[in-house]
C-alpha cells in the first residue's frame, strides 16, 4: 500500500525539515539566520520514520458495522498501528503569530513603513534587470534571483531576457567560460528553450574526455555539476560531465586549503543538486550564503529578507486556516484515531510542490487531499476488514450520500468527510473558473480506492503479482489520480478541453512520475513491510518472478 506523500517527500528534505513556526526569520538588514529548534526537526524527522503499521496480534475491537455487517457481538480481529501522535496540535498552530504588517492581502497592504521600503526595493531590483547588458553579469542577476526566492516577483522580465539571449546570441559570446557556459545551459533549459550539449564540446580534449585543467576552476566544476542534473535520455556528454564533476568536487572538498563558504556550497551540491531541492527551503539556505559574499547586493539581500518573512507569513495564515478545516473534519477523534494525523506534513509537500504566493489556494486544497489520502490509506492498510474495504470502495464508486447505511461507523465518517471535502472544493472551482469538475475528482478517489482494494486482496490472498501487473496498479495506488486532478483543477490558470481529455486519459508523462515516485516509496519502505507481512512491493516482485536474491 502506498505510504502518505508526505512521507516520500520528507526523504529529501531530512537535512532542512523545520516546523513553519520555529523556521528562522531573517531581519530585513544584517541579521543572521537563527538555527534555533534543530531538536524539534529532529523529533519531526524521528516520528515520520516511525510511522510505520505494526502488526499487534492481540489488538481487536468490537465492529460497529450495521446489520449488514457481522454482528454486533462478534469480535472483529484487526490489524493496529503505533502511529506517533501528531508535534503539532491545532491550538499550537493557532497560536503563531503574524507580523503586524501582513494583516492585510500583499495586493492591499496600505500602511507605510513596510510597503513602500519593500516596493522601493522591488523597483531597484527591476531596475537592475533592465539596466545590467552584459549577458554574463545578466545571467549570474536572473541566478541569484531565483535561488533568492524572488524571482516570481520579474516573471515576464525574466522570460524576455533569457529568450532575448537564447534567439539573438551566438554561443561564441561565452568563449571557453565553463562557468558561464553551464549557467546559460541550466538556465535556457529551466526556462523551455531548446540548447544542445554540444556547447560543452570545446571543453574536451581531442579524445573526447573533460579537460583535467578545468578542475581548477572550482566555479565552473560546480556550474557544471548543476546543469548535468538537466539531462534528457541519450544526451551521453550531459552524463560523462556529471561523473567527472562529482569526482573532481569530492575530491575538492578534501582540500583543507579551500575557502569555507565554496567548500560548504560544494558539500550542499553534492548533498542534493538544486533542480532536486525544495525551492523556499533552498531559499533560506541560499540567503544565509549570498548574505557572506564579498560582492552582495545590499538592497537585494534586504528585498529577500523582507520577501521571505512575507511569505513566511502566508505559510502560516495558510496552516493556521487548514488546520481548523482538520479540526472541523474530526477524522482523526475517536472513531478514526488508528490513523495518522499528519496535517502539518501534508502541507509541507504542497508548499515543495507549489510555493508561489499565488498558489495558496492550491497549496491548501492539496493539503486537504493529503490528509484524506492518508486516512483512507491507513483504512485499507491498517484497520479494515477485506469484506468492510470492499463495501467502501463501492460506496465510493456511487458516490451517493444517501447510500451509506451499511458501511460501519467509522467508514461512514470517512466517506462522509471526502465526499463533503470533494464537493467544497469544486464549489470554489465552479466559482473561480467556472468549470464543474466533480466528475474527475469523483473518477480520481474510485480509481484510488480501486488500486487500494487489488493491494488488499493480493495482500490477503498472499499473492505475489508479475512486474507489469503490479506496475499498472502501483502508480496509481501512490495517490496520483487525486493530486494530479486537484492540482490541475487548482493550480491552472485556464482550463482546456485539450487538457481535460489529458487528464482523463493520463498520458504517459503523467504515469511515468508517478512510477518514479512509487519505486522511490518502494525503496524506503519494501523491508520493514515485508517484515511485518504486508503486500509483496516491486522488489518482491522482482525477486519472486526473476528467481535472484
Amino acid at each position: 500500500m502506498a505510504c502518505s506523500l508526505f512521507q516520500i517527500a520528507s526523504l529529501g528534505f531530512t537535512s532542512t525539515a523545520l516546523t513553519l513556526s520555529s523556521f528562522p526569520r531573517f531581519s530585513p538588514r544584517h541579521g543572521q539566520c537563527n538555527n534555533n529548534n534543530i531538536n524539534s526537526a529532529q523529533k519531526c524527522l524521528h516520528m515520520i520514520s516511525n510511522t510505520k503499521a505494526q502488526r499487534l496480534d492481540s489488538s481487536s475491537s468490537s465492529s460497529s458495522s450495521s446489520s449488514s455487517s457481522s454482528s454486533s457481538s462478534s469480535i472483529t480481529q484487526r490489524r493496529s498501528a503505533n502511529f506517533q501522535p501528531t508535534l503539532w496540535t491545532n491550538d499550537y498552530l493557532q497560536s503563531m503569530k503574524d507580523d503586524h504588517f501582513m494583516t492585510l492581502k500583499l495586493e492591499t497592504i496600505k500602511e507605510e513603513k513596510f510597503p513602500s521600503r519593500f516596493e522601493k526595493l522591488k523597483d531597484a531590483t527591476k531596475h537592475l534587470l533592465h539596466e545590467n547588458k552584459d549577458i554574463i553579469h545578466q545571467l549570474k542577476l536572473i541566478d541569484t534571483l531565483r535561488q533568492l526566492g524572488v524571482a516570481y516577483h520579474f516573471e515576464k522580465e525574466i522570460k524576455d531576457a533569457i529568450g532575448t539571449i537564447n534567439s539573438s546570441m551566438d554561443i561564441n559570446f561565452i568563449k571557453n567560460d565553463l562557468f558561464a557556459t553551464s549557467l546559460f545551459f541550466r538556465l535556457v533549459r529551466e526556462y523551455g528553450y531548446k540548447v544542445s550539449q554540444g556547447v560543452f564540446d570545446r571543453f574536451k580534449n581531442e579524445n573526447g574526455n573533460f579537460q583535467l585543467s578545468h578542475c581548477n576552476n572550482i566555479e565552473g566544476i560546480l556550474s557544471l555539476y548543476e546543469a548535468t542534473h538537466l539531462v534528457m535520455e541519450g544526451e551521453n556528454t550531459l552524463e560523462e560531465a556529471s561523473v567527472f564533476t562529482i569526482k573532481h568536487l569530492k575530491a575538492i572538498i578534501k582540500d583543507q586549503d579551500i575557502d569555507p563558504i565554496l567548500k560548504e556550497r560544494v558539500q550542499h551540491a553534492l548533498e542534493m543538486p538544486m533542480h532536486w531541492r525544495m525551492p523556499r527551503l533552498h531559499t533560506h539556505w541560499f540567503i544565509r550564503m549570498y548574505e557572506k559574499e564579498d560582492n552582495m547586493n545590499i538592497n537585494l539581500l534586504e528585498f529577500a529578507k523582507l520577501d521571505f518573512n512575507m511569505v513566511q507569513n502566508i505559510y502560516k495564515r495558510e496552516l493556521k486556516q487548514c488546520s481548523r478545516w482538520w479540526a472541523n473534519l474530526g477524522l482523526v477523534d475517536k472513531d478514526l484515531s488508528f490513523s495518522r494525523d499528519r496535517l502539518v506534513e501534508n502541507y509541507l509537500y504542497a508548499m515543495g510542490f507549489a510555493s508561489e504566493p499565488k498558489f495558496s489556494f492550491c497549496r491548501m486544497i492539496l493539503t486537504q487531499v493529503h490528509c484524506l489520502i492518508t486516512t483512507i490509506d491507513d483504512i485499507f492498510d491498517v484497520y479494515g476488514t477485506l469484506d468492510e474495504l470492499e463495501l467502501f470502495t463501492a460506496a465510493v464508486d456511487r458516490w451517493d450520500a444517501n447510500d451509506i447505511d451499511h458501511l460501519p461507523k467509522y467508514m461512514k465518517i470517512c466517506f462522509l468527510g471526502l465526499f463533503n471535502s470533494a464537493n467544497e472544493t469544486a464549489y470554489e472551482v465552479l466559482k473561480m473558473k467556472n468549470v464543474n469538475c466533480i466528475p474527475y475528482l469523483k473518477k480520481s478517489w474510485v480509481e484510488l480506492c480501486k488500486a487500494y482494494i487489488v493491494e488488499t486482496k493480493w495482500a490477503h490472498n498472499d499473492y505475489t503479482p508479475k512486474i507489469k501487473e503490479y506496475l499498472e496498479n502501483a502508480w496509481i495506488s501512490i495517490g496520483a489520480p487525486p493530486a494530479i486532478s486537484y492540482s490541475f483543477f487548482c493550480a491552472s490558470e485556464t482550463i482546456s478541453n485539450e487538457a481535460l481529455e489529458n487528464l482523463e486519459n493520463y498520458p504517459t508523462i503523467m504515469r511515468q512520475s508517478f512510477l518514479i515516485l512509487r519505486l522511490f516509496n518502494d525503496l524506503g519502505t519494501s523491508i520493514e513491510e515485508a517484515k511485518r507481512g504486508d503486500m509483496k512491493k516491486f522488489i518482491q516482485c522482482y525477486i519472486h518472478e526473476n528467481g535472484v536474491s
